[in-house]
């Protein structure tokens, strides 16, 4: 079954020194039809202006991770954590027990763009974790890019879920496939651009969801940054 999540149907909040759209439920964005997906929870498309931020704050019991599409985003939290990514950098974050942190845009003339997406994790109470890779653009052109995995195989970022999180830049007559295990389900994020996944037609911002599909097939890719999610 495929399910179309039209990104023009996003909740939208735009709140001067940041502009967020909604993938599901999230603050005063409300839509019991899309409040999760299996294990994930959250997909926040955010611009942060520039001197803008998220000041401290703190979650429990959430996989969280930033993958940064321009500008730099300044991370700090209570583990010790401090730095700077930029274009293709990935962090991610074990909350578990309970972390603080904060998110800012230093650059006094940038906007910074990124994803923040959010999953449950396996089981709750974990200790926290932070972790951060790069993945830049060669690595992710016409083919599947592990990003995130329950193990950290292939250099990947590890998360506490069974989840396999794919990168990939699509641009031409490059085709894709990612094959889904029998009760696996699928959810694919266009980015940006615009792409042809199992015959359906998605543009920027759109998703599509899978469940009951042997398979996952990105073709006729025009610019398209996309992000692929294998799940439990």
């Amino acid at each position: 079954m495929l399910t179309l999540r039209p990104g023009s149907e996003r909740g939208h909040a735009d709140h001067g020194w940041l502009e967020s759209y909604h993938s599901f439920s999230f603050a005063g964005y409300v839509d019991p039809s899309h409040v999760q997906f299996g294990p994930l929870r959250v997909i926040n498309e955010d611009r942060v202006a520039p001197g803008g931020g998220f000041g401290q704050h703190g979650h429990r019991d959430m996989e969280i991770f930033s993958y940064v599409l321009a500008g730099e985003l300044a991370h700090r939290d209570t583990l010790g954590n401090g730095s700077s990514i930029g274009q293709g950098r990935v962090q991610l974050m074990t909350t578990g027990t309970g972390v603080e942190h904060s998110e800012f845009n230093h650059s006094a003339h940038a906007p910074v763009h990124f994803l923040q997406v959010w999953l449950f994790p396996r089981e709750t109470g974990l200790s926290p974790r932070y972790s951060e890779a790069d993945f830049p653009s060669d690595s992710k052109r016409d083919r599947l890019c592990l990003i995130i995995s329950p193990d950290g195989r292939e250099d990947s970022l590890r998360i506490e879920q069974d989840a396999f999180i794919y990168a990939t830049i699509l641009d031409g007559e490059t085709a894709l496939t990612h094959e889904l295990a029998p009760g696996r389900r699928g959810y694919v994020h266009l980015i940006r651009g615009a792409l042809e996944v199992n015959g359906q037609n998605l543009a920027s911002g759109d998703a599509l969801m899978l469940e009951d599909e042997a398979r996952i097939t990105l073709a006729h890719g025009r610019d398209a940054e996309v992000l692929v999610f294998d799940l439990p």
